[in-house]
């Protein structure tokens, strides 16, 4: 239905929290964002602060400058988004009834699941490694430090488009 790495790319850290923000989850529903956050508002006591939260105005300025959105001038938002953790994702279906809703929830608990084994994973290299470069000598340290190069996040530079001065 939907690829998990379109949700995958949803998915913030934001407070330590790996969240996804409300306009995000209102285009994976297919409904308008006012409707979601409508629905959330109805049933608030299904969502509890670890469920969900809303961003403060310093949060959404960060994150609007980091995905180049528009301002409250410029018909933007005007109050800051809300963001849901993967309980609170769960806890959508229940005040969101379509069966379109079911399906999209049951496609990002996967996401996040498939998330938490990545990073599982990524953790346990890690100690591994430490194992190995402790049990080996000195002369394995080239292959110790590629391999830590390998593990590192792709930090590409990103081209950038439009004019330039």
């Amino acid at each position: 239905m939907i690829p998990v790495e379109r949700i995958t790319e949803k998915i913030l850290l934001i407070r330590g929290q790996k969240v996804i923000l409300d306009q995000d989850l209102a285009a994976l529903y297919q409904v308008a964002t006012k409707v979601l956050v409508q629905a959330v508002k109805r049933n608030s006591v299904r969502f509890p602060d670890d469920f969900m939260f809303q961003l403060t105005r310093n949060e959404h300025e960060i994150l609007r400058s980091q995905f180049v959105t528009s301002s409250e001038r410029h018909g933007g938002r005007r109050y800051p988004p809300y963001a849901f953790t993967e309980q609170g994702v769960a806890m959508l279906s229940s005040v969101l009834h379509s069966e379109r809703a079911v399906q999209v929830n049951i496609e990002i608990m996967r996401a996040f699941v498939r998330l938490r084994q990545l990073l599982s994973t990524h953790s346990d290299l890690q100690k591994k490694l430490i194992k190995l470069e402790q049990k080996y000598d000195k002369q394995f340290q080239v292959v110790f430090e590629a391999i830590r190069e390998l593990m590192k996040p792709d930090t590409k530079d990103i081209e950038r488009i439009g004019f330039v001065d």
